[in-house]
């Protein structure tokens, strides 16, 4: 995954960029062997201030309405770094099919994933707690991190299958309301994660279609299509940060990856 942030503050100085020179640097990024590139218009590393819908779409819009043609993309996947359904639904508008990446995990708009759901967007939900001027604070977990996560991620799959997203991706979040000891935590322990969401992930195909999808739907054809997809490997990384990685849910399929 390559990383591209379209602002003046994010975390990591190489990654920024500016919407007129997006073509090039996905360009070089799939030389260089990348399978998708992942765009962020709003910087959340620690202390960053805020910024509005409407800035985030005025610097993000502008890359976007270039990479919309399909050989554009020099046949990379896109991801687009937001937690507001709004942006989603614009982008969508542009580019049709890609990767929502929401740090928030629906968590920051109620209207996420629903609206991921209906559009039958693939998702990346992250854990963290509050937001960058507070995350650090935030690092107390009476039963330790990695039961958090466990159990934070286990209340996500019924959310995410109650609206009807099949294909998503549960990222740890490293760096966000972790300690660097957590952080280490998280990086020795991936293995157990993976178990967890494995298991799950046959859960959910014995279940099969969630309850009150009507035969023939959008929804239970997104689910069988995300089946189907499952039995396929599928490696992916992200992140922000420079050793954060992506414990990857594919509708089943369990791949730990990093970078």
């Amino acid at each position: 995954m390559g990383i591209l942030n379209i602002t003046p503050d994010s975390f990591f100085g190489p990654s920024r960029t500016t919407a007129d020179d997006v073509l090039r640097r996905v360009g070089r990024m799939a030389e260089e062997g990348a399978a998708i590139v992942d765009l962020g218009a709003v910087s959340t590393r620690p202390g960053a201030p805020e910024v509005s819908e409407d800035e985030e779409w005025a610097r993000l819009e502008p890359a976007l309405r270039l990479l919309a043609p399909e050989e554009a993309r020099c046949g990379l996947e896109i991801s687009i770094d937001t937690f507001r359904s709004g942006i989603v639904r614009k982008a969508c508008g542009l580019l049709g099919r890609f990767w929502v990446n929401d740090i928030s995990a629906g968590e920051d708009d109620p209207e996420m994933l629903a609206t991921v759901g209906a559009l039958g967007l693939p998702y990346i939900a992250m854990h963290k707690r509050g937001n960058p001027r507070t995350m650090d604070g935030l690092t107390d977990y009476e039963d330790g991190i990695i039961p958090e996560l466990l159990g934070y991620f286990n209340t996500f799959s019924l959310k995410a299958e109650e609206a009807g997203i099949t294909e998503w991706m549960a990222d740890p979040g490293l760096g966000f309301a972790k300690t660097h000891s957590q952080n280490w935590e998280i990086l020795e322990r991936l293995g157990e994660l993976s178990a967890d969401h494995r298991r799950r992930g046959q859960a959910f195909h014995r279940r099969g279609q969630p309850q009150g999808a009507p035969a023939g739907s959008p929804r239970r054809r997104r689910n069988a299509q995300g089946a189907r997809r499952s039995r396929h490997p599928h490696i992916a990384s992200g992140g922000r940060f420079p050793y954060r990685c992506s414990i990857v849910f594919l509708s089943g399929r369990m791949i730990q990856a990093m970078r």
